[in-house]
């Protein structure tokens, strides 16, 4: 069997496509601001991997006509987006100074790692308050049986949404099953009465 590699250099020469240069960083910029405009959502754009099933042509200036003929405001709109976007980060880019960037780095190593490291005791606590019971952390050899804490007597593991969707990597876990997920707005706790 045989394997080969093509850069993403050769994708380009092979398609006949001239690739395009960006200055240094530029790229991450727009994406960031992308991200953040959602510039190139479907909603905005269209469902890219189902258009490109539908087109029947064979290089890349054909792609282009076909697209924008069913698509002709899509990316005037796109621009529009993240280039709002940007001016948006110039702005900010203004306020930051030496202050704003010690702040933001305490928040990180002091506050973030803080409370996502410890925000299996505001679980239990949570769990607790909801079923009218007290709570405790595990012992570090509790801890190695599977039990992240108790609520009242009963012990229970703690584990991301995520957890039930990969099966195959679950240990056998014999007591309450705490699960959430990380929000926007919080954690999402998720709980049988125990």
């Amino acid at each position: 069997m045989r394997e080969a590699k093509i850069t993403n250099k050769e994708v380009l020469e092979l398609l006949k496509i001239e690739p395009v240069s960006f200055p240094k960083y530029a790229t991450q910029i727009i994406n960031l601001a992308n991200q953040n405009a959602q510039g190139t959502r479907p909603s905005v754009v269209g469902q890219m991997s189902e258009l490109i099933q539908q087109f029947k042509g064979r290089n890349v200036d054909e792609w282009q006509e076909w697209y924008i003929k069913r698509y002709p405001a899509a990316m005037e709109n796109a621009k529009t987006r993240i280039l709002e976007m940007i001016q948006n980060f110039k702005n900010a880019i203004g306020e930051i100074d030496a202050k704003m960037v010690e702040t933001w780095v305490k928040d990180l190593i002091i506050v973030k790692t803080f409370v996502g490291l410890k925000s299996q005791e505001a679980i239990l606590k949570k769990v607790a308050q909801c079923m009218n019971k007290s709570y405790h952390s595990s012992t570090p050899e509790e801890e190695a049986k599977g039990i992240d804490g108790y609520i009242g007597e009963i012990p229970v593991s703690i584990k991301p949404i995520s957890y039930q969707t990969k099966k195959m990597l679950q240990e056998n876990i014999e007591v309450g099953i705490i699960y959430y997920e990380k929000t926007k707005s919080g954690i999402a706790i998720t709980f049988d009465e125990m």
